[in-house]
């Protein structure tokens, strides 16, 4: 069976050979240690697999809010863990080690006006979905002022305890129970950076979303993306091994097709106004609890897009000119990779 999952990674077209190897290393270290604790076989069959993953369909929304009632659900259950790093959110802990230096360095890199101690200073963040804070900290630690919003009450009741711990983090960040959407018209044209982390893969109306990102960012502002991509290979290692068999995170915390493709991101982007600049893979290693930088996009990713500058004056409808996207691996992520960390 464990032959199986090689097999998927290597009939994946676009799987880069390092992550082919890396992620040969780290299945053949997870069969051995499996094989010590169990002669018993994988509960999900490549039959079951290959049926599950070409039946389902990108759901359509109706509704007039991004929000999924069903993720808030989920997410409500697991509130009270967003601190525990050795718990269901130790991957997104583990993802700063490279999200965080990624939005820094790439933010340092269009200004030359930074402080010393506090290069983020001045800058104004929205963290969309921030849940219990976890990206949010890091962020004011950088001297951000960060607005962190979240649907679940629950989440923010747990990102303002964990910040009042520290009287610096509770002057810069601000947390809000609201969805994206509620806050639109107050806040048109006032954050510099968006983020939003493992988010898009839970909302119910992608394009309302980042139609909605576009609003409430500057011109010229930047917006921070971290998702997973729609592939066999996602879901064999995203779903059935990160889920089912390792419990990487609870089971059901994703849906495959809600997963989001680089390119459908790519155009919903580029057809609201921003201009794609960086699309960088990222690979996960469940047995060391790290992540790093890899060319292929097939599993987890990251986007740096930028709003244009004429777009919120014309406020037309056309598609902005389409943009070489740069294909980021050791360059962009260097200062990000971890030295031997998402959903």
């Amino acid at each position: 069976m464990f032959s199986i999952w090689l097999s998927f990674i290597y009939a994946d077209d676009h799987v880069d050979l390092s992550l082919q190897m890396g992620l040969r290393c780290i299945l053949q270290d997870y069969n051995r240690k499996r094989q010590l604790k169990s002669s018993s076989t994988l509960p999900v069959s490549l039959t079951e697999m290959k049926s599950n993953m070409f039946t389902v369909k990108r759901p359509f929304s109706t509704s007039h809010s991004s929000v999924d009632s069903k993720e808030m659900k989920k997410f409500q259950l697991l509130a009270h863990k967003w601190w525990d790093e050795e718990g269901e959110y130790a991957a997104l802990h583990s993802m700063n080690d490279i999200r965080v230096p990624f939005i820094r360095d790439t933010l340092l890199s269009m200004s030359s006006n930074y402080h010393l101690g506090n290069p983020l200073s001045g800058i104004k963040i929205l963290d969309v979905g921030c849940g219990g804070g976890l990206l949010s900290e890091p962020l004011g630690r950088l001297g951000a002022s960060v607005t962190g919003i979240d649907p679940v009450e629950d989440n923010i009741r747990t990102a303002d305890q964990h910040k009042s711990f520290d009287p610096v983090l509770a002057k810069r960040i601000q947390y809000k129970s609201s969805s994206l959407e509620e806050i639109v018209e107050e806040s048109m044209e006032t954050f510099d950076v968006i983020v939003a982390s493992e988010v898009v893969e839970h909302v119910a109306d992608l394009e309302m979303f980042i139609k909605c990102c576009s609003q409430v960012l500057k011109p010229e502002g930047s917006l921070f993306i971290t998702t997973i991509n729609k592939t066999q290979l996602s879901y064999v290692l995203g779903i059935v091994v990160a889920e089912k068999i390792m419990g990487i995170v609870p089971e059901g915390t994703h849906e495959w097709e809600k997963f989001v493709p680089p390119e459908e991101l790519e155009r919903l982007l580029e057809s609201n106004g921003f201009s794609v600049k960086t699309v960088n893979g990222m690979l996960y290693n469940p047995l060391s609890g790290s992540w790093s930088w890899v060319e292929s996009t097939s599993l987890n990713y990251a986007v740096h897009a930028v709003k244009s500058g004429t777009w919120a004056q014309s406020h037309t409808t056309d598609t902005p000119p389409q943009t070489d996207i740069q294909q980021h691996s050791a360059t962009a992520g260097t200062a990000g990779t971890v030295p031997d960390s998402t959903v």
